[in-house]
């Protein structure tokens, strides 16, 4: 099974990698950006309770993103495997999903981080939000504190990957084409050495 981490802020291009390598892989698509935005959308308690954390920048609490995720992986028992788009933020939600997979018989085999410098980003997520309609990326005030939140928050789990020899880092900044080919390179790596493994 081939359980893959995307990483990188808001605006370094996670979701057209993922969209590509789902494709490729045959991969379960685990954004916990669209499961709270279907949340959102169906008007659910947890979903309401969502919004106003996300309209303010800030994280969903982890018992709630990882009771979805745990309903995902229930729901899709025989797919080749799972990309993790969004998620984990902070090592406990790495430490609890890695507590997840184990009671499925399975594990991470890689995280992939795009890496795109901060300036970059805030300039993407303000041109997203002309054409989302996504109001966390129209306000430049909400895009530098989504950055400024993975920053701070977030990277973290790189280091966390990074121990356990799963971490690659990826520029972000380049031809869509050519960032998925170094992807998809990386991901043939840690999937040789896991089967040696």
């Amino acid at each position: 099974m081939l359980n893959l981490v995307l990483f990188g802020p808001p605006g370094a291009g996670k979701g057209t990698q993922s969209e590509k390598l789902i494709q490729k892989y045959n991969l379960v698509h685990l954004s916990t950006g669209d499961l709270l935005r279907s949340q959102i959308a169906a008007g659910t308690e947890l979903g309401i309770r969502a919004k106003q954390l996300m309209d303010q920048g800030l994280l969903v609490p982890d018992e709630v993103v990882i009771g979805m995720i745990e309903h995902k992986l229930q729901e899709n028992q025989s797919a080749a495997g799972f990309i993790f788009d969004g998620f984990p933020r902070t090592v406990p939600q790495a430490e609890a999903l890695d507590q997840l997979l184990a009671q499925h018989g399975t594990d991470i085999t890689t995280m992939i981080a795009l890496v795109v410098e901060d300036e970059e980003l805030i300039r993407r997520l303000l041109k997203r939000g002309e054409t989302s309609g996504r109001a966390d990326d129209r306000d430049e005030t909400t895009a530098r504190r989504r950055v400024s939140v993975y920053n701070s928050e977030t990277m973290p789990v790189a280091n966390y990957y990074s121990e356990q020899g799963k971490y690659k880092s990826i520029d972000g900044i380049g031809e869509i084409e050519a960032i998925f080919e170094t992807i998809c390179r990386e991901i043939e790596k840690s999937m040789a050495k896991a089967k040696v493994d």
